[in-house]
């Protein structure tokens, strides 16, 4: 039988320690706790997930230290430092 509850990560969203479900996308860990933008354009204009597929790169974050990241191909892990901008 499995388990009903999932199993929960430990990440850093902008120095916050949070807990997601493992197998969550890093866009989606920020959508789940109220992190609607992830960036600036060059503009001024904010920018977060869009499109959930890679093509648009709206979600781009910093993760561990890389930035340009796309939020929506990276799986979180326990222990990664996400920042935006």
């Amino acid at each position: 039988m499995s388990d009903p509850m999932p199993h929960l990560i430990p990440l850093r969203l902008d120095g916050r320690e949070v807990h997601v479900a493992d197998g969550t996308s890093v866009a989606a860990a920020l959508l789940e706790h109220s992190r609607m933008v992830c960036r600036q354009s060059v503009s001024g204009m904010p920018r977060g997930p869009l499109c959930a597929m890679g093509i648009c790169f709206e979600c781009r974050v910093t993760v561990d230290g890389i930035p340009h990241q796309r939020g929506c191909m990276i799986l979180c892990e326990t222990g990664m430092d996400v920042r935006t901008s």
